[in-house]
């Protein structure tokens, strides 16, 4: 008897899909515009506090926002050479906390031992506030660079760390239990079972991470100076140009904003459709 493959009918192709796109689309922008007439309205007075957004786009127009890589030496850069001397920060820092990270949470969720040593002492660590690490790192590190590269390690690191111990100890037992049928290797285990079931959790906690070393560095870079977005904002406020301050606070809303989007594509290459 021959064998005869059935294929699956064709999913109907949805002629309004493209109506549910623009809706998705139109909503958001809809109400950034009420925002923005509502701004423009408190702050139109003959003496107001902060910019309209029609005085911001005028003052930041040139060069900061049609030449975001001007180079006038020292500190006096655009806000693409300050957003990316904080990025170059946060990358470091950041890679380095999810090396350690994820290394330790797996150490950590697999040995009863270690978690009941160390759980509540990172519990208490997480806790302290980033810019509260600072006097020490410059204490000991003497240098305003490492200082801030600690401070986005120190902060990003616990997410990391806590939802890969979670995503190691939430294994089933089902699974445990093949392995040892299976009399899988330690390296066959880790890679074939343990590893795969505590990505989404890792990558959970590097999402975490991702956010709060963004809001780490523009704090930390505040106070250390230096070329950096934080450092932009803190000297813009020290100078009273505020509409300086209210653009660079957009592009810090938009970096964060895809930071936190590719570390989802990441997780989204990593993550089977079946475990989201």
């Amino acid at each position: 008897m021959a064998n005869i493959a059935l294929t699956p009918p064709k999913a109907r192709r949805n002629p309004w899909g493209f109506l549910l796109t623009f809706k998705k689309v139109l909503r958001p922008l809809a109400a950034l515009a009420v925002i923005l007439v509502v701004w423009q309205l408190l702050c139109s007075g003959p003496n107001p506090n902060l910019p309209s957004p029609w005085t911001v786009l005028q003052e930041t127009w040139d060069p900061l926002i049609i030449n975001p890589f001007f180079d006038n030496g020292g500190t006096d850069k655009g806000l693409g050479l300050q957003i990316f001397a904080s990025l170059t920060r946060v990358a470091v820092g950041f890679t380095l906390a999810a090396i350690v990270g994820i290394a330790l949470g797996i150490l950590i969720g697999t040995t009863r031992v270690m978690y009941d040593a160390l759980d509540p002492i990172f519990q208490v660590l997480r806790t302290i506030p980033p810019l509260a690490w600072l006097p020490i790192a410059l204490a000991a590190l003497r240098e305003s660079e490492p200082s801030a590269i600690f401070v986005i390690f120190i902060t990003s690191i616990w997410p990391i760390i806590i939802n890969t111990t979670v995503g190691v100890q939430q294994i089933p037992q089902d699974y445990r239990n093949v392995s040892r049928v299976l009399k899988l290797s330690k390296t066959d285990y880790f890679f074939n079972i343990l590893f795969p079931a505590s990505v989404p959790y890792i990558f959970t906690g590097l999402r975490i991470g991702i956010g709060l070393s963004w809001l780490a560095i523009v704090a930390a870079e505040m106070l250390v100076g230096g070329v950096g977005i934080g450092f932009f904002i803190w000297d813009a406020y020290n100078s009273s140009r505020m509409s300086e301050i209210i653009l660079a606070l957009i592009y810090v809303g938009i970096v964060g904003l895809l930071l936190d989007r590719f570390i989802a594509f990441l997780a989204s290459l990593f993550v089977p459709a079946e475990q989201k």
